[in-house]
């Protein structure tokens, strides 16, 4: 059984305690905060950026996980390290070479990974996965959060983890976007190992929604054991 993480989403949190929120996510036994960075011209809307995250990595441990969703990322790879995050996932659309910018967010010493927007196919990464550390596939279009999600992105969770099978590499798949108690267990049976969770962990009480979250993945993950395999199930 592979193992099974919640991600919170910090886009969604109560920006005037940035602080408790953090807290209460290291009090519900996450190991991993996702960062979504957006400037207005690859997507539209702007969030926050490596201020904003350097003030937060002197209050955490947690690992920062930074999802660029920015023009030409490749100009900002230091910047970021600098803020303190641990790991960048950049669009390959984004990029002016992106085999380049992988090579360099390594070079920081840095997880790397390529995002599926829903329109890119897996396809697309089969000639750089041994590169990656992470793929994340977007389950919304990105820019917005609150959106709901797109049926039939566990498909395509499912084509990833073959294709990543088929190559004999152990590369995360993460899944953004929609992810509530109703849908978790669809995309962890199509092979998701982290969720990116927003409104769910965020509205209300922030730790017991991040159990319940754990709760019905690990059901979920727990009756995959012996059956059929993700892939298989969701070829059709």
């Amino acid at each position: 059984m592979h193992k099974i993480e919640v991600l919170p989403s910090l886009l969604a949190a109560d920006f005037s305690d940035l602080g408790g929120a953090i807290r209460k996510i290291e009090a519900a036994g996450c190991s991993k905060l996702h960062l979504d960075i957006m400037d207005g011209h690859f997507v539209p809307n702007i969030t926050f950026g490596p201020a904003l995250i350097g003030s937060i990595r002197k209050i955490s441990r947690l690992f920062f996980q930074a999802h660029l969703m920015i023009d030409r990322p490749e100009r900002y790879i230091e910047t970021f390290k600098r803020a303190g995050v641990d790991g960048i996932i950049i669009h390959e659309e984004s990029c002016c070479n992106f085999r380049s910018t992988l090579e360099t967010i390594r070079a920081f010493k840095l997880k790397a990974g390529i995002t599926l927007k829903p329109g890119t196919p897996v396809d697309s990464i089969k000639d750089v996965a041994k590169r990656l550390d992470y793929i994340l596939i977007m389950s919304v279009e990105p820019g917005f959060s609150g959106q709901a999600f797109i049926k039939g992105t566990e498909r395509k969770i499912a084509q990833a983890r073959e294709l990543l099978r088929n190559k004999g590499l152990n590369v995360i798949i993460g899944v953004d976007g929609g992810i509530k108690l109703k849908t978790i267990g669809k995309v962890v049976k199509a092979g998701a190992d982290e969720l990116i969770c927003g409104e769910a962990v965020f509205a209300g009480d922030i730790v017991k929604n991040i159990k319940s979250l754990y709760k019905k993945a690990n059901e979920a993950a727990k009756r995959m054991n012996g059956e059929e395999s993700p892939c298989k199930a969701y070829r059709k």
